[in-house]
């Protein structure tokens, strides 16, 4: 038992058998805790998902190279996750809560006009804009064009205009 608490513990000249070894639990957690963490965190990417997926990364690696000690890495890792669970339960249930942790769509163009205050406020210049345009409309006329937002996750959506017959 005292072999397997110290091939966990911390140590900064782990051979190439602790360091697999660990990578193969590691790999092993992350797969649990994405699980547990749910879809959401790697197909929303919202702020909040974001934030899982770098510190999961960041915290998981101490344990394979023995900068942390192991076990300590695991706890951690699981407390993120369930914290992340938490918020999207609330963020579910409080629109208070998720304006204040995602924001809110901010509209960039509108009536043929961008919207020059809502540009500042989202840090984008026309260039950004237009080239969400063109991803996700496959257009470059904005007379074709209604409504554009920039939405919680950063991206950069449009509405056309519809089309009457």
């Amino acid at each position: 038992m005292n072999q397997l608490i110290e091939f966990f513990s911390e140590d900064k000249d782990l051979n190439a058998l602790q360091m697999s070894c660990r990578g193969i639990i590691v790999f092993l957690v992350a797969l649990l805790l994405i699980r547990i963490s749910g879809r959401r965190s790697f197909g929303v990417r919202t702020p909040l998902d974001n934030i899982i997926v770098i510190l999961l990364g960041a915290i998981l690696s101490r344990a394979v190279v023995g900068v942390s000690p192991f076990w300590a890495v695991i706890c951690t890792s699981f407390v993120i996750v369930l914290l992340h669970r938490l918020f999207g339960r609330l963020l579910l249930n409080s629109k208070n809560f998720a304006k204040l942790v995602e924001g809110e769509k901010i509209i960039l163009f509108r009536n043929g006009q961008f919207l020059e205050e809502n540009l500042k406020r989202a840090i984008l210049c026309k260039e950004d804009i237009m080239q969400g345009v063109r991803k996700s409309g496959s257009t470059e006329n904005l007379q074709e064009i209604d409504k554009i937002y920039i939405e919680r996750n950063g991206e950069i959506t449009m509405l056309k205009k519809n089309k009457e017959s």
